[in-house]
């Protein structure tokens, strides 16, 4: 399938979320996740019209970065190693993985100019996932008040990888009640408006719990089994 047909589908089915949760769809903000794809394939989706990408890796954003610049808006996804950051602050508009005291040091030393970052939450609790524990967030945000290039955009999260869609609501809901929490602190450098949740699998019941940017890659762009 051509990524414009699936992107018109994958619209079809967030304005139908979007009804059956009384938002607008122009609320939630695609973003195309390209770690499996060829650099080809990143850019038949920009051409599609999508504006966000992201990586997971610095290797495979660099390598997609060095072809399209500033044309997509870029988004590092996955787990930030401190010893990577020098490879990709600047070059990414956002960072959905910020979760310790040494990585929020290490962007705020390299970064040049200020940065969205993302604090990644794990609230399924899953050993496997990475992410501050729901109880923890609060305080985390409150310690980085000292950074002067890290802006606390919004929160993210990575559901269980299941079918049952009330453990999902309930992960998505209790973000969506943790965002709002952190906003009403009313932080000039933690707006926290954003809420980062929701893949190819379960992006629908995300929007339907307030996610604001959801990030699809097979669904979209598919999988063709390359990292860069």
């Amino acid at each position: 399938m051509k990524v414009i047909e699936n992107l018109q589908k994958i619209q079809e089915n967030i304005e139908l979320a979007c009804r059956r949760s009384n938002r607008h769809s122009s609320e939630v903000t695609i973003i195309a996740v390209t770690k499996y794809v060829t650099i080809e394939r990143a850019k038949e989706a920009v051409e599609a019209g999508i504006v966000h990408l992201g990586e997971n890796r610095d290797e495979g954003l660099l390598a997609k970065w060095d072809v399209l610049r500033d044309k997509p808006m870029w988004h590092y996804i996955g787990t930030l190693q401190s010893r990577k950051v020098k490879n990709i602050i600047d070059k990414v508009d956002y960072i959905h993985s910020l979760d310790r005291m040494s990585l929020a040091e290490e962007i705020n030393k390299r970064a040049e100019k200020v940065t969205n970052c993302f604090v990644q939450v794990n609230v399924s609790g899953e050993e496997s996932k990475q992410g501050l524990s729901p109880d923890e967030v609060g305080e985390f945000v409150l310690s980085l008040s000292k950074f002067e290039k890290i802006r606390i955009c919004g929160l993210m999260t990575m559901a269980p990888y299941i079918e049952d869609e009330q453990v999902l609501r309930s992960c998505f809901r209790k973000l969506n009640e943790l965002q709002r929490k952190i906003k009403n602190l009313e932080l000039d450098y933690a707006p926290c408006t954003e809420l980062s949740m929701g893949m190819s699998n379960d992006y629908e019941i995300a929007i339907e719990e307030g996610a604001t940017m959801v990030r699809i890659g097979t669904a979209l762009v598919g999988e063709e089994g390359v990292g860069g």
